[in-house]
C-alpha cells in the first residue's frame, strides 16, 4: 500500500549547506550573539521576531509556568532518571509526556474557550453574560471549566493575578483578558463553590491579546517546563529522589487482593 505524499513538500523554517545555516531566511551566525532565546523561539515559530509586547509577556509566562515543585510530571522525570541515570533525554521526555489536559496543557483549552466566548458576545452585549452561559454549558455536561481550579492555590492563584495585572499596567489587556475576568466573575456561582482562576487561563488571556497564535499556546508550558525538568534532573544527580518517591508511592497505596471485600 502506497502512502500518498503531500503536494507541497517544503519547509520555510531552516536549510543548511556546507558553509551556512539559514533559519527563517536569516543567517544563523548573525543571530548568534545578537538575539535572545525568547526572540529566537518566536522567530522559529512565527517567521519574524516578536513585538515588544510579545517578548515581554512570553518571558513573563515562561517564568510563571516553568516551576511548581514536585508535581506529577517532575516526579515521573525523576523516577525515570533513577531507573536509567544515563538517559537524561528519556527522563525529560517522561516529564514532557506528562503535560496533558489536566497538568500544563490546559492553556490551549482555555485559549480556545476564550476565543469561542468572544465570538459569541452579541453586538452590544457584555462578556459576563456570555461567560455565564458558557460556564453553565460546561457544568451541564459535567465538564471542567478550563483554567479554573487548583489543589493548592485558593482563593487566588498569585501567578494568574500577576499576569493579568501586568497586562493592565502595560496597556495590552484586551478582549481575552476581559473575557477571562468575566469567567472569573461567574465561575463560583455556576459551580456553587469557590473556583480559583489559575495561571492556565491567564497565559492565553495575555498572550492572545498581544497576537500570539492560538494553536501554539500549548508550546509555552512545554518549553518552560523543559527548563524546570533539566534543573530537577541535575539536582537529582546529587540529591536523588526518584526511588524515594517511588517507594513512598508504594507505601501510600494499600494492596487489596482481587475479589476481596
Amino acid at each position: 500500500m502506497k502512502v500518498g505524499r503531500p503536494r507541497d513538500r517544503s519547509t520555510g523554517i531552516s536549510t543548511a549547506d556546507a558553509e551556512s545555516i539559514t533559519v527563517r531566511g536569516r543567517d544563523l551566525t548573525q543571530l548568534i550573539g545578537s538575539m535572545s532565546f525568547t526572540d529566537y523561539f518566536v522567530l522559529l515559530l512565527m517567521g519574524r521576531p516578536p513585538t515588544a509586547d510579545e517578548r515581554y509577556f512570553l518571558d513573563a509566562c515562561l517564568i510563571a509556568i516553568a516551576e511548581h515543585g514536585l508535581v506529577p510530571n517532575v516526579q515521573a522525570a525523576r523516577m525515570t532518571l533513577a531507573a536509567d541515570p544515563g538517559a537524561l533525554q528519556a527522563a525529560v521526555a517522561a516529564g514532557i509526556l506528562g503535560c496533558g489536559s489536566v497538568v500544563l496543557g490546559t492553556s490551549e483549552l482555555a485559549g480556545r474557550m476564550l476565543d469561542a466566548a468572544i465570538a459569541r458576545v452579541p453586538a452590544g452585549g457584555d462578556e459576563q453574560t456570555t461567560a455565564l452561559e458558557i460556564a453553565r454549558e460546561y457544568r451541564a455536561r459535567h465538564a471542567a471549566l478550563p483554567g479554573f481550579g487548583h489543589p493548592l492555590h485558593k482563593p487566588i492563584d498569585p501567578r494568574a493575578q500577576r499576569l493579568l495585572a501586568l497586562a493592565d499596567e502595560r496597556g495590552t489587556a484586551g478582549p481575552h483578558v476581559r473575557m477571562a475576568r468575566a469567567f472569573g466573575a461567574v465561575a463560583d456561582e455556576v459551580w456553587g463553590k469557590q473556583l480559583t482562576m489559575n495561571v492556565s487561563l491567564a497565559i492565553p488571556a495575555v498572550m492572545l491579546d498581544v497576537g500570539f497564535p492560538l494553536e501554539a499556546l500549548k508550546g509555552i508550558p512545554i518549553l518552560a517546563r523543559t527548563a524546570s525538568l533539566l534543573a530537577h534532573l541535575r539536582e537529582d544527580g546529587t540529591q536523588p529522589l526518584g526511588f524515594y518517591l517511588a517507594d513512598h508511592a508504594a507505601e501510600a497505596v494499600n494492596f487489596v487482593a482481587e475479589g476481596a471485600s
